[in-house]
C-alpha cells in the first residue's frame, strides 16, 4: 500500500511553510517520476504471453499467475533445485529491463537467461547474494524466450514470483526494410517432389507456385542472395504441408552455416521472422515434417537493412584471450545444447532426427555433437550413428545422469557392426532402461569417462560381427559382455566382470579384469597402466561458463580418476 501523505499545521510553524514544504518535496517526487520514467525500459512485453516452468508448488500457483499482472497472485515451484519458469514473447526482441517481483520464498542465487529457441539458453544476468523483494535488473540481450532460472533457494520452500516482467522492443528497432532481396535469385534445394515444384518456385514472388520437397527428413532450401547483405527479416509463406521443426541459417560460402533462429513448434501459415544477420546465403533447414508429404513453400521473401547481431561462423578473437565462453551460448547449429528442464519427449526428436540423418551417413560430410548440461534426464533413448559424439558438461561424469539410454546397433548394416565407426560417448553416467547399454562399435570408436548402472553390451543386437573398440576411465557396474566383439582395449577403467574374447582382449589397469592367459583364454592383463593421461574435455562451471579440463599425467595408473571426487587436474608453477 502507497503511504498517505497528511498535511497538518504544526505548531510554532507557519502554514505557508509546510504548505511550500509539501510542494517542495511533490516537486522533488515529481522530478524523480519523470527521471525514472524516462530511463524505464521500453515496453512490458511478458504480461499475458504463453508461460511454463519446471513445477508448481499446486494447482493454486500456476506459471500464468507470474504473468497475468495481478500481485496478488503468484507462481510457486516444488521445493528442489534447480526450477525456472520461461515466458515465450512471441517473436524476437531486443531486452532492457526485468523485474521479479518475489515473494518470500526467493532465490539467492538465480539467472536470467534468453534463448532464440527455448532449448539453447545464454544468460544475461547471474547473482549468487540475491536478497528477494522486487528486483529491477537491468539486462542487455535479445530472444524470443527469457526464463528465470534459479539454483539456490533462500527457504526450505520452492522458488515463488508475484510477478516476472520482462521490458524491451520487439525487433529491436533495427529498420528492416520491406524489399524482398531473394526474388529471382539462385535457389537451390535438397530435393524436389517433382518438376513442377521446383526450388525457383519459392523466390518467383508468385504465390501460386511452389516448392515442395521428398517426402524424407531432413530437408533445405537455400537461396543465394549474390553478395554479402545485411538482413533483418525473413518471411515464410508455407503450403498445407509446413515444418514443425527447423532454422533459418546463413553462410558466407554455403558450406559452413550458422544458425540465427530455430523453433520445434512451427505452426505453418505466413510465418514473419526477425533474424539480423550478414550473409550472402540464407536457407531453411527443415528436420520435423508436419504432415506425411515433403516441405512446401509458396514464397520465401528476406529483407534487408538494420545492424546485424547474429554470430558469424568464425568468430571474432575475444578481446581477452584465456577467458571463457559464455555458457549457454551457441555453439554451432550441429552442437545440440540439452538442459535438464527439457522433457523426454523433446530430447527423442532432437536426438531421432540427427540419428534419422546420420545412421548410415558413413561418407557424409555432417557432423553433431549431442551435449547435456549436468542435471538429471530421463525417458529418451539416443542412438548414435556416424559423426557423432555425445558427451555430459560436467566436471565428472556423475554430474549429468541419463535415466534411458544410449545406443549404437548395426540395424543399417543387416547387424554387422564392423563398420560402425566414426563416434563416440564421454563424461556421462546413465542408467539404462532394460539393466544394459548396447555399444556395438569398431575401430577403437572411443567410449570415455562413462558411468554405467547396469551391463555394458559391445555386441550388435544378433551377435553379428564386430571389430574392436576402446574403454578408458569408465566404470562398468555390471557384466562387460563383448561376445562377437573380435578384439578390445580397457584402460584405466573398473568394471564387474568380463563376460568372454574372441581374438584379443587387451586390459591395463582395469579393476575387475580377468586374469592374463593369452593365447587361451584370449586375455592379455596388465595390473597398472605406468603412464596414462586422459583427454581434455569440455564442461560447464558454477557460474555457467564454459571451459576446458586438462586431466593429469596418471603413473602407474589403475581404476578411474574420479573415484574419490574430481579428476585431478595438474598443479600450476
Amino acid at each position: 500500500m502507497q503511504p498517505v501523505l497528511r498535511l497538518t499545521a504544526a505548531r510554532g510553524r507557519p502554514l505557508y511553510a509546510l504548505v511550500l514544504a509539501v510542494v517542495g518535496v511533490m516537486l522533488m517526487a515529481y522530478t524523480v517520476v519523470v527521471s525514472t520514467e524516462a530511463n524505464a525500459a521500453v515496453t512490458l512485453l511478458s504480461q499475458g504471453k504463453p508461460v511454463t516452468a519446471s513445477s508448481v508448488e499446486n494447482a493454486g500457483t500456476p506459471a500464468t499467475a507470474a504473468v497475468d499482472g495481478n500481485t496478488g497472485t503468484r507462481w510457486s515451484s516444488a521445493a528442489a533445485d534447480p526450477q525456472w519458469i520461461q515466458v515465450d514473447l512471441g517473436d524476437t526482441a531486443t531486452l532492457s529491463q526485468v523485474i521479479l517481483r518475489w515473494e518470500a520464498a526467493y532465490a539467492t542465487a538465480f539467472q536470467i537467461q534468453t534463448s532464440a529457441n527455448g532449448t539453447s539458453w545464454t544468460s544475461i544476468y547471474s547473482t549468487t547474494t540475491s536478497t528477494g523483494g522486487v528486483q529491477t535488473l537491468n539486462v542487455t540481450g535479445s530472444g524470443r524466450y527469457v526464463r528465470m532460472y534459479g539454483t539456490a533457494r533462500a527457504t526450505g520452500y520452492g522458488y515463488s514470483l508475484w510477478e516476472f516482467q520482462v521490458y524491451g522492443e520487439i525487433g529491436g528497432g533495427t529498420g528492416c526494410g520491406t524489399a524482398n532481396v531473394a526474388q529471382g535469385k539462385p535457389a537451390t534445394a535438397s530435393s524436389v517432389e517433382n518438376a513442377g515444384t521446383p526450388a525457383s518456385n519459392a523466390v518467383d514472388g508468385n504465390t501460386g507456385t511452389r516448392w515442395s520437397s521428398a517426402f524424407a527428413d531432413p530437408q533445405w532450401l537455400q537461396i543465394d542472395l549474390g553478395a554479402t547483405t545485411a538482413i533483418c527479416q525473413v518471411v515464410l509463406t508455407w503450403e498445407g504441408a509446413y515444418a514443425t521443426a527447423y532454422q533459418i541459417q546463413v553462410s558466407s560460402n554455403a558450406s559452413t552455416w550458422t544458425s540465427v533462429w530455430s523453433t520445434t513448434t512451427g505452426a505453418g501459415g505466413t510465418v514473419t521472422i526477425n533474424a539480423a544477420a550478414s550473409a550472402r546465403y540464407v536457407r531453411i533447414y527443415m528436420t520435423t515434417r508436419a504432415t506425411g508429404w515433403g516441405y512446401s513453400l509458396w514464397e520465401v521473401a528476406v529483407r534487408a537493412g538494420g545492424t546485424p547481431t547474429s554470430p558469424t561462423p568464425s568468430p571474432s578473437p575475444s578481446t581477452s584471450p584465456g577467458g571463457p565462453i559464455q555458457g549457454g551460448g551457441s555453439l554451432g547449429p550441429n552442437v545440440k545444447v540439452f538442459d535438464p528442464s527439457m522433457s523426454g519427449a523433446t530430447i527423442q526428436s532432437q536426438v531421432d532426427a540427427v540419428f534419422n540423418e546420420m545412421e548410415s551417413n558413413q561418407f557424409g560430410t555432417g557432423r553433431y555433437v549431442l551435449a547435456f548440461k549436468p542435471g538429471t534426464y530421463s525417458g529418451f533413448n539416443a542412438q548414435i550413428g556416424f559423426y557423432t559424439s555425445i558427451l555430459g558438461l560436467g566436471q565428472n561424469p556423475t554430474d549429468v545422469r541419463i535415466n534411458g539410454d544410449v545406443t549404437v546397433d548395426a540395424g543399417w548394416f543387416q547387424g554387422n557392426a564392423t563398420q560402425n565407426f566414426w563416434r563416440s560417448a564421454e563424461n556421462l553416467s546413465i542408467n539404462p532402461s532394460a539393466g544394459f547399454t548396447r555399444w556395438a562399435v569398431s575401430q577403437a570408436a572411443p567410449f570415455r569417462r562413462m558411468d554405467i548402472s547396469g551391463d555394458l553390451n559391445l555386441a550388435p543386437n544378433g551377435y553379428g560381427w564386430a571389430s574392436g573398440g576402446y574403454i578408458a576411465d569408465s566404470r562398468v557396474s555390471g557384466a562387460v559382455g563383448p561376445y562377437s566383439q573380435q578384439q578390445w582395449y580397457t584402460r584405466d577403467s573398473q568394471i564387474g566382470s568380463w563376460v568372454n574374447g574372441v581374438w584379443n582382449m587387451v586390459f591395463s589397469g582395469v579393476v575387475g579384469a580377468p586374469a592374463t592367459g593369452f593365447p587361451n583364454p584370449v586375455y592379455t592383463t596388465l595390473n597398472n597402466t605406468p603412464l596414462s593421461r586422459e583427454k581434455p574435455y569440455l564442461y560447464l562451471d558454477s557460474g555457467g561458463n564454459y571451459r576446458v579440463f586438462v586431466p593429469s599425467l596418471r603413473t602407474n595408473a589403475r581404476g578411474i580418476s574420479w573415484a574419490n571426487g574430481a579428476t585431478p587436474a595438474p598443479r600450476c608453477r
